[in-house]
């Protein structure tokens, strides 16, 4: 939570520093292409440390509760997601637009573990009515590691196209709607 703050400078100053470099070295092609990434992958890490934050304050809340039988599936998708961040994070640090294409390619799996923790959430809060509190927050912390996964894959497809030089040409893949997702329209 108290990191928080560093990571807004943090994000600052890099692009700060990438306007300045666009501004007086007047670059072009890949050069381009990888100022333009660091800004909009700066600016995904900030949002990234906002859902940390987000899921910290639950976490102190839940601090204060039992520990529940679904602890262990938000935990599981928590390490996911991390793994997921390391590797988008990876690639682009070696330029492997390989790698940045196997995090984009998986971000179904995140989906889908958050539709099923959706679901075992639901299930124990109607089981016992007593623990909706904690149930909303291991909820919200869901949904947080959801869009953590979400930036990891933004954070591939910049990746992408910085080795690249243009976007990845597939659709992105999706599973199943899940819930808490917008309906089409």
């Amino acid at each position: 939570i108290l990191r928080d703050k560093r990571l807004d400078a943090l994000e600052a100053l890099v692009e700060e520093q990438i306007i300045r470099l666009i501004a007086l070295r007047a670059p072009v092609a890949a050069d381009l292409r990888l100022l333009v990434a660091g800004l909009k992958i700066a600016a995904t890490l900030e949002r990234v440390g906002d859902l940390a934050k987000s899921t910290a304050r639950r976490g102190l809340e839940l601090s204060e509760e039992r520990r529940s039988r679904v602890s262990a599936s938000v935990i599981r998708m928590g390490r996911e997601a991390q793994k997921r961040l390391a590797e988008a994070l990876d690639a682009f640090a070696s330029r492997d637009s390989g790698l940045a294409l196997q995090v984009w390619r998986r971000d179904v799996e995140i989906d889908e573990l958050y539709n099923a923790l959706f679901r075992e959430l639901i299930t124990y809060m109607m089981e016992d009515p007593r623990t909706i509190g904690a149930g909303s927050h291991h909820m919200f912390i869901a949904k947080n590691l959801e869009r953590v996964g979400d930036h990891a894959t933004h954070v591939a497809e910049m990746t992408w196209y910085v080795v690249e030089g243009e976007p990845i040409a597939e659709e992105r893949p999706r599973g199943p709607r899940g819930y808490g997702e917008d309906a089409p329209g």
